[in-house]
């Protein structure tokens, strides 16, 4: 196992029990020793909207759904993170890439 991978196994430790924040430091040494993680970012994303840290949560979903575009909870995530941002255009604009992944379709070929 590697570094990164264990950070994020005590990372997920800490959020499961209600500890975002050490939970989220976990996760920005993840994704610093990899900025190619997508687990890591993803998580990150998360755990800061629970945290109330929207715009950074939207910065983490955006670089999720970069690294990997096809993936469906990524956008369905960013488009919550968007909604609770208040941007409804956007939120919808992932909603939709979304939808297009639940029905099979790919958002990036």
């Amino acid at each position: 196992m590697t570094d990164r991978d264990s950070l994020f196994d005590d990372a997920n430790g800490h959020l499961a029990l209600g500890e975002l924040e050490e939970a989220i430091a976990l996760y920005r040494r993840c994704v610093s020793l990899d900025p190619e993680f997508f687990d890591g970012w993803h998580a990150l994303g998360l755990a800061l909207l629970k945290s109330g840290e929207t715009k950074e949560a939207i910065g983490c979903g955006l670089q999720a759904v970069t690294l990997q575009p096809n993936d469906l909870l990524a956008w369905t995530a960013l488009s919550q993170m968007y909604v609770r941002d208040g941007n409804i255009p956007e939120a919808e604009a992932a909603k939709g890439n979304a939808r297009i992944l639940s029905l099979g379709g790919r958002v990036v070929r």
